[in-house]
């Protein structure tokens, strides 16, 4: 059974603050976003289409921390260092 799996983090941006998700499950990255709501609005996710480099450079980060505090595996940063061209061994 596979379990989706969900990391999250926020940027503040000029219309102000946006969260993203990124969502694994079946081995395959989905990435959504949403400005911050309040309790009456609360926020709609989008599905991201295009994802950037620096999508996949922010979740990696989220991950990293993660894997440092035994929150996520290893195997997870490899896949989006193979996904960026990076390295993956020189972190660990």
């Amino acid at each position: 059974m596979q379990i989706q799996q969900r990391h999250e983090w926020k940027e503040d941006t000029e219309e102000g603050l946006r969260f993203y998700r990124g969502i694994y499950h079946s081995k395959h990255w989905k990435f959504t976003t949403a400005m911050k709501g309040t309790r009456a609005n609360p926020p709609v996710w989008e599905s991201i289409e295009e994802v950037t480099n620096e999508h996949w450079e922010a979740l990696r980060d989220v991950l990293y921390r993660k894997y440092q505090r035994k929150r996520c595996p290893w195997k997870l940063i490899e896949d989006i260092d193979k996904i960026l061209g990076k390295d993956s061994d020189a972190d660990k």
